[in-house]
């Protein structure tokens, strides 16, 4: 590597993200520009009309810290205005099933934007080249034409039965977006069909020529507000004309000498963090990886972290949530306590449960030792694409608790939580391993089963994504294909249910830098046939 890396689950914006590295930018140049291409790729699962957070460490300029461009609560939100539309909350913990599905589909769904004034403000402060260089490259994909993937395919034509929207309803819900994606016949393309959206490509040329300004309060601003405004929505221009994303210091602790840096509420860091400290008190390697004890330790350590992100992570502007108490080392040490005694944490579920996520991710590294990671999502698609603009907008009023009072509540310009959790493990000063994922509620499990591969196992970058994963985000545990009946057998022994998916590959898509010796290599998770690219 004699410029940078970058790690992300679209190839083709991998390879936007290497080009921008040839043109003489940095690691923030490179994230941004990878960014802005997987909104076009992959806008099912991203885009302008997203939100995320972003993990920066520029070491030369003493620069260390999470930009949060999380989506916020409209103005016109009331804490109680669903509260009696509540069917369940999802077993993945991934949402609140409304009546109606007003939260999950359609206009009302959508919270306030945060993706193009985040990636603005990291590369205004730290990137290199000019911003219409980083925002370009994308809107000539959307105009030229791109392929569907082999994995998008498969992810819009799922059914998930969560008791969510299935995917290929809300791609069906406008005709703007059918268009896209369906053939005259009505069935979905095939992987292999070049996807050209112009529409996008002009959104994206005048963010590119005229900054964030056009998205909140120009023209663009304009055509949205007037098509909320039309069919009941929530987004109103006061919601754009104050959105500001916000720069944070990352939050610390440590597993096994090793400092980890992470994002603070209302992601899903400290949460990452809970679960390192418990899990510092065994010794894992001793267990063998996705052994049956290795796997009841480690998920139990998830549900207890689980718990505590359900009941006290949420907006620290709304309510009094201290990062330092949720990964407290006492609290760990309890919680290391009750599993070694065989105790089992119940996840609590409002309503019930259902039996059973929109994000992706990108790493990039470059030669001055400048490091991003950054996750940035739509949370779940709304449906919704005004006519003209080619994008689809955010579904994140899903996330929030129709019922009053809980740290999680509805409330006007309120930021939603998210199991965003992008991360950094540091040898001494030293970036060692840069990682995030995306996955819904399932994000900081895959994070910590590959810190646990490469730290306790001695894994690369690239094995450690590649073993099967596990989750436990409630009370079952949900396993992937490549995991042996038998060992499914011998949880069951032990009390577990365990969930075992058709799937390969589930938990997160987990991507990954290691810089190890002077040494930088990388890791994309297999299930989403993404790129490692250095140059």
């Amino acid at each position: 590597m004699e410029r940078g890396m970058v790690v992300a689950p679209q190839n083709d914006a991998a390879e936007v993200g290497a080009r921008v590295f040839l043109a003489g930018g940095n690691a923030v140049d490179a994230a941004v520009a990878t960014a802005f291409a997987q909104g076009v790729m992959d806008q099912m699962m991203c885009g302008i009309a997203g939100f995320g957070a972003g993990h920066v460490y520029l070491p030369k300029q003493g620069v260390h810290a999470v930009i949060n461009f999380f989506a916020k609560a409209p103005l016109a939100v009331r804490p109680d205005m669903w509260r009696d539309l509540l069917e369940y909350e999802t077993r993945d913990g991934f949402g609140f099933v409304l009546k109606g599905r007003v939260n999950d589909l359609g206009y009302q769904s959508v919270a306030v934007p945060g993706t193009v004034a985040g990636l603005h403000g990291m590369h205004k402060l730290y990137g290199r080249l000019p911003w219409a260089e980083v925002v370009l490259p994308a809107a000539r994909i959307a105009e030229d034409g791109y392929r569907i993937t082999p994995h998008v395919h498969t992810y819009w034509t799922t059914t998930e039965n969560m008791g969510r929207v299935e995917v290929i309803e809300r791609i069906r819900y406008t005709r703007e977006y059918a268009s896209l994606f369906f053939g005259a016949d009505g069935q979905p393309h095939p992987p292999g069909t070049t996807v050209t959206n112009p529409d996008y490509g002009s959104s994206l040329r005048a963010i590119a020529a005229d900054g964030p300004d056009v998205f909140y309060r120009g023209a663009m601003a304009r055509r949205m507000t007037e098509d909320f405004a039309g069919h009941g929505g929530l987004l109103a221009q006061a919601d754009l004309d104050r959105y500001e994303p916000e720069w944070t210091p990352p939050v610390w602790g440590s597993y096994r000498g090793l400092r980890v840096a992470a994002n603070p509420p209302p992601g899903c860091g400290a949460m990452l963090l809970r679960m390192l400290h418990i899990l510092e008190h065994f010794d894992l390697k001793a267990m063998g990886v996705n052994s049956p004890e290795y796997i009841r330790v480690v998920a139990e350590a998830m549900k207890r972290a689980q718990i505590v992100k359900d009941r006290d992570i949420g907006d620290p502007h709304f309510v009094d949530v201290k990062a330092e108490s949720i990964f407290d080392r006492e609290a760990a040490r309890a919680d290391a306590e009750a599993i070694r005694r065989g105790e089992v944490a119940h996840v609590p579920r409002a309503g019930g449960s259902k039996e059973g996520a929109d994000t992706t991710h990108l790493c990039t590294f470059d030669s001055e030792g400048n490091a991003v990671t950054m996750t940035h999502t739509l949370g779940m698609q709304s449906g919704v694409i005004t006519p003209g603009l080619g994008f689809m907008y955010n579904g994140a009023m899903a996330m929030f608790d129709p019922r009053p009072g809980r740290a999680q509540s509805l409330a006007p310009n309120k930021r939603r939580v998210s199991s965003l959790a992008p991360t950094i493990l540091f040898k001494g000063d030293a970036p060692y391993l840069i990682l995030g994922a995306p996955g819904g509620s399932n994000i900081p499990m895959g994070i910590l089963q590959v810190i646990l591969n490469v730290v306790d196992h001695g894994m690369s970058a690239l094995e450690a994504v590649n073993v099967p994963r596990f989750s436990a985000t409630g009370d079952a545990i949900d396993v992937a294909a490549r995991i042996p009946v038998l060992t499914c057998e011998a949880l069951a022994a032990m009390g577990y249910r365990t969930i075992r998916s058709v799937q390969p590959y589930i938990c997160a898509r987990v991507h990954a830098i290691l810089v190890d010796g002077g040494r930088v290599t990388g890791g994309a998770d297999p299930s989403s046939g993404g790129s490692v690219i250095a140059v």
